[in-house]
């Protein structure tokens, strides 16, 4: 009896070598392509249409005010791209019609120390559950996940009473304040991201006398970067972006302490001719694109780890 490669038929009678290569053929099914890999030319054509329309309508607001930022005051809404008249020097005279240099500067503390605190407390509470076994540990981590689905607007009356019987309303303290007590989400972010460590590295440390502030540091710390990176990113984004706690807090001081958001709201009131303005919101976009230059730095210096710390999640689930 032949013992010829059953894919290739030869020394087999034409039945079982038919039946050799139907079995082959659903043992080793013929790869496709994918889907989104078209080989025709009209597949490739339809693909690069649909890109380059998809990404024009994300981009259009950006363009668009680019656009509007080089206009002339009478022609900031009229909705034409490249501007019949290009004013460069609305980008010098932002700088004197609004205290934009205060805002940015403002919001640069408050985010970075939002973001700091945040990740640095965050990561101390998931080392703790991710760690440590006691009684009641997935109790208590259920219930710090259940405080997000909590509304803020729920909280918001109490905090702010909290901070103005301290006597920080109308200061930046509540802004970054909040964060010294961690987050619930960025806790269990960061307690899967910990789980992944291989426990016999800790074990190894504590047998060698490290403590356990010493295995945060020194372990967890080094090893974890990608998630402290994104954490970092997420609240210095949510910081940097954040109009209604500023609102509530800021909005008693001078014009000086506004942050970015707030600083842009007011001076879309200023310039508003139903408040004695003349319409000149062509500084408006100015400072709206300016403020956003730095949070397109940061992402493209860490969209690394960034990319990184959610590939290596994914892994995980």
């Amino acid at each position: 009896m032949s013992t010829t490669n059953a894919r290739s038929g030869v020394g087999m009678s034409p039945v079982t070598a038919a039946v050799g290569v139907e079995l082959t053929q659903r043992k080793y099914p013929k790869r496709r392509g994918k889907w989104y890999r078209p080989s025709t030319l009209i597949g490739k054509v339809l693909l690069w249409a649909s890109v380059i329309g998809l990404t024009w309508v994300f981009m259009y607001p950006f363009i668009w005010l680019i656009s509007a930022s080089l206009k002339p005051r009478g022609d900031v809404f009229n909705n034409q791209i490249i501007p019949d008249t290009i004013q460069w020097s609305n980008y010098l005279e932002v700088w004197e019609r609004l205290p934009l240099l205060a805002w940015t500067s403002n919001s640069v503390i408050i985010a970075v120390l939002a973001a700091g605190l945040v990740t640095v407390s965050s990561s101390l509470v998931a080392f703790g559950f991710a760690y440590f076994r006691f009684p009641g540990r997935n109790i208590i981590f259920g219930v710090v996940l259940a405080t997000m689905m909590l509304p803020g607007a729920v909280t918001m009356v109490p905090v702010y009473l909290i901070w103005n019987e301290l006597g920080f309303v109308g200061t930046t303290v509540p802004l970054w304040g909040m964060n010294l007590f961690g987050s619930a989400f960025y806790i269990f972010l960061q307690r899967q991201f910990l789980l992944g460590l291989p426990r016999e590295i800790f074990e190894a440390a504590r047998v060698d006398g490290v403590g356990y502030m010493g295995l945060f540091w020194r372990i967890a710390f080094p090893l974890s970067i990608p998630s402290f990176i994104i954490v970092f990113i997420f609240e210095f984004q949510a910081s940097w972006n954040n109009l209604q706690a500023p609102l509530i807090y800021l909005n008693f001081g001078s014009v000086d302490q506004f942050t970015v958001p707030l600083g842009i709201s007011y001076s879309m009131t200023l310039f508003s001719p139903t408040a004695g303005g003349q319409g000149d919101y062509q500084y408006v976009m100015v400072a709206a694109l300016l403020v956003t230059l730095p949070m397109l730095i940061i992402f493209a210096f860490a969209q690394r780890y960034f990319i990184e710390g959610l590939a290596t999640q994914a892994r995980k689930g």
